[in-house]
């Protein structure tokens, strides 16, 4: 008799002859699926008004707030059961300006905890939280398919509306973002327009009265608000006029605004030093996030750490800084840097299984696709990998499709590399850090060209020695799923022997008709409305085309998965089904969009293992 399945699986189902076991397979020499799983992420991190301690969510089980003094000591858990949150789309949790207080989001409240310890208090409805003063905080609410600013006071549950005064102002769109003022008498933060999805102008507001100006506003560029100065005087913001998220200063009385910076790169996260002098900030290009500082009266950057990806920089006491870190050879952590001193890390929970074992560094390339664009990718190699002994390999699209693969601490990599898998993620069209024109490359033909760009990634490997152009496969997460199943849809060649789809679309129409909103103005922002295009939405739909299918195909999904709908796989499956294709499909009722939870990763990942190892063999 069979075992029974976890409870937090709820679908497992398969089309075609059911797949076997390798029973020939030993592990991996040197990785662990348990231990990768297990190895906890430390982010977000937020430094107290006193400059002492760190507050940052650490993500395994749970997505909770711990608080860490930077002068040594453990770190305290000051919450308990948050449900594990996707670390690219949590919000940050902000210390009141006394540091008595912590406020964060959970669960779609808005909640505050006291920083010597004792329970949460939820406050209201909303998300994103931020202080004015030690009473006050200002949110984020969602109505009528907009998002808006409120005013809140932790002492009793009724907010009020911010922005009021809007004068000439479109104010049919959302306001995010918010970053209060040091003297708590204006916030400033973006808005977007629901007229131009690709609009993100700062606007800044008045508290005592809600009058509004908009500092900055193009048709079709993103300018995102990153922090006052500290007189109040300057915001420093993003702004991709140039191409390149690169680092302005836009005076809020009205005195006009500079480019700060020219380094065709992109600075998306930045904090003013004290004295108002630099600025700390991460540069990013190419999927590398470096650490950096940027002299306000000249511009000039300084590099204080290069490489991997640095994140959430901080002033600390003593000019210190405070940032998160990770490496392909370094799993996240904290850190703390004095500039021009080697930086120290201060919390660093990967388990000794994975800081032990041996990490491949994979080979940074470029391969030409169809159009002629050049493609950066990163290629994994095995050990045992040679032109007298070839290995298979897969094809790894990124989420997103507004993201990269670079910097980042990839366990998953690293554990089939062990087993022998040849590894090669790409920064297809569509992917950030080359500048907007690359990113903007895919608008339009989402599903088309970038998924040509897939295979010519195969074509690529084809002509590695040691890589066996006839056992690949394609396995992608989210857009990266979208695309994997595209790869084995739309492709004559039939390069791929398998796919493999985790959470991913298949039905671009459907899509646009069921994801959350912010799903939907991101596809409306690169396709536009599927009633003007059409024809665009249908040549982005596999799931029309899946006769065409002769690979096999593993699906997964989560119950609660609201961007890319729970639905999508059904409708996926329900087709493959009844065209008779092979497939198999799991569905997992406790996770949302990304496997976070340990039991759903180390399932799906081991049903990774068994497809791949069997399909590439």
């Amino acid at each position: 008799m069979p075992e029974p399945l976890p409870v937090w699986i709820g679908k497992d189902e398969h089309g075609g002859i059911p797949r076997p076991a390798r029973v020939d397979l030993q592990p991996p020499p040197s990785w662990r699926l348990e231990a990768v799983v297990a190895t906890e992420r430390p982010r977000s991190p937020a430094v107290s008004p006193d400059g002492l301690t760190v507050l940052f969510i650490q993500d395994r089980d749970t997505s909770d707030l711990w608080l860490l003094d930077l002068d040594g000591g453990v770190p305290r858990r000051l919450t308990t059961g948050r449900d594990p949150q996707p670390y690219w789309e949590d919000t940050q949790p902000v210390f009141s300006p006394d540091g008595t207080q912590v406020a964060y989001a959970d669960d779609g409240w808005v909640c505050v905890v006291p920083t010597v310890g004792g329970p949460p208090r939820k406050v209201v409805e909303a998300g994103s939280p931020a202080w004015i003063g030690n009473e006050r905080l200002v949110v984020s609410v969602e109505r009528d398919r907009c998002d808006r600013l409120a005013v809140v006071s932790v002492a009793e549950a009724w907010p009020g509306r911010l922005a009021r005064e809007h004068g000439e102002l479109d104010t049919h769109g959302d306001e995010q973002g918010a970053i209060v003022s040091p003297d708590g008498s204006a916030v400033a933060y973006v808005f977007v327009p629901h007229s131009d999805y690709s609009r993100y102008e700062v606007r800044v507001v008045d508290v005592a009265d809600g009058t509004v100006r908009a500092l900055t506003g193009t048709p079709g560029i993103r300018d995102y608000v990153l922090d006052w100065s500290p007189d109040g005087t300057t915001l420093a913001i993003a702004s991709e006029l140039s191409g390149w998220f690169e680092l302005h200063l836009v005076r809020t009385d009205g005195g006009g605004a500079r480019q700060l910076t020219t380094a065709a790169a992109d600075f998306l996260e930045a904090r003013w030093h004290p004295s108002g002098s630099r600025l700390v900030a991460t540069r990013g290009r190419g999927g590398r996030f470096d650490l950096v500082t940027v002299a306000a009266s000249d511009g000039t950057v300084t590099d204080i750490a290069n490489g991997g990806v640095w994140g959430a920089s901080a002033w600390a006491a003593e000019g210190r800084i405070l940032a998160s870190f990770e490496s392909p050879t370094e799993p996240p952590e904290l850190r703390l840097l004095i500039e021009g001193e080697a930086p120290v890390a201060i919390h660093a929970p990967a388990p000794l299984g994975i800081t032990s074992a041996p990490h491949v560094v994979a080979e940074e390339l470029t391969y030409t696709t169809f159009d002629g664009r050049e493609i950066q990718a990163f290629l994994y190699r095995p050990s045992t990998a040679s032109a007298e002994r070839p290995v298979p390999a897969v094809v790894v699209p990124h989420g997103g499709p507004a993201d990269c693969y670079g910097g980042e601490w990839d366990g998953h990599a690293q554990y089939f590399v062990d087993k022998g898998y040849a590894w090669f993620a790409i920064n297809y069209r569509g992917s950030t850090g080359h500048g907007s024109d690359f990113e903007r490359a895919n608008h339009g033909v989402w599903g088309v060209d970038d998924t040509k760009d897939c295979l010519a990634a195969a074509d690529y490997l084809r002509t590695v020695d040691w890589v066996d152009g006839n056992r690949l496969g394609i396995f992608g997460s989210s857009y990266g799923s979208y695309l994997a199943l595209l790869a084995v849809t739309d492709d004559p060649g039939y390069r791929f022997r398998c796919a493999i789809c985790k959470y991913g679309d298949c039905d671009a129409l459907t899509t646009w008709a069921q994801a959350d909103r912010a799903g939907v103005q991101m596809q409306m922002r690169i396709m536009g409305h599927p009633g003007q295009n059409r024809e665009d939405y249908l040549a982005a739909s596999p799931v029309l085309r899946l006769d065409a299918v002769e690979a096999p195909i593993l699906v997964a999904h989560g119950h609660t998965d609201r961007r890319v709908p729970f639905e999508q796989s059904t409708e996926l499956v329900a087709e493959l089904t009844r065209l008779g294709k092979t497939y198999e499909y799991v569905t997992y009722s406790t996770e949302g969009h990304g496997f976070l939870r340990i039991g759903p990763q180390l399932d799906f990942y081991q049903r990774l293992e068994g497809f791949l190892d069997w399909y590439l063999m």
